[in-house]
């Protein structure tokens, strides 16, 4: 995706209904020894940062649970499209766990850091209403019968970006991105 000129907008959804990504296996995880954990969280982190580092625009279409990883996928993102309905949160300190693939970092960015601390202090999850309002998210709608209104939502919004000029869109991608560095 990097390097194909066509592509100018990527849309991530998940194909299971209800779910947009519900994280980590964590029985999988179990099993693993602590090499295999570091190795895991370390590949995890770093195909987070390829999609942050996309040059194009990312969307998340959050039509569901997004949860641990899968809020961290999405918060790797550019921009969130949330059903009202969907859920999200990171939730591994309710696991004894720690946010390992850029959440500690992406959620303050986008929420502030009183409210991200909070948020994954408690484990708290949140609806995609509440997400719209702490900012988390950039727009929340109702869920439709074919649970995919997020992504209905996120392609309007990706046919918004089409049109613009695609060095101006890359060039003011890169401009946020390393300001925010500053």
């Amino acid at each position: 995706l990097r390097f194909d000129e066509k592509v100018r907008v990527v849309v991530f959804k998940s194909q299971v209904k209800g779910v947009f990504c519900a994280g980590a296996d964590l029985k999988e995880r179990a099993k693993m020894d602590d090499a295999e954990v570091g190795l895991f969280v370390r590949r995890l982190r770093n195909l987070m940062d390829e999609i942050a580092a996309l040059p194009i625009p990312t969307i998340a279409a959050i039509d569901g649970y997004a949860l641990g990883g899968g809020l961290e996928l999405a918060l790797a993102c550019d921009l969130r499209v949330a059903a009202s309905s969907a859920k999200m949160g990171l939730i591994e300190t309710t696991r004894g766990l720690l946010p390992g693939a850029g959440g500690t970092q992406r959620l303050p960015r986008c929420v502030g850091i009183g409210l991200a601390k909070e948020l994954i202090f408690t484990g708290r999850q949140i609806d995609g209403q509440e997400a719209l309002s702490v900012g988390l998210v950039n727009h929340s709608v109702p869920q439709n019968s074919e649970g995919d209104a997020a992504y209905q939502r996120a392609l309007t919004l990706a046919k918004e970006i089409l049109p613009q000029a695609p060095f101006a869109v890359k060039m003011g991608k890169l401009a946020i991105n390393r300001g925010m560095e500053v």
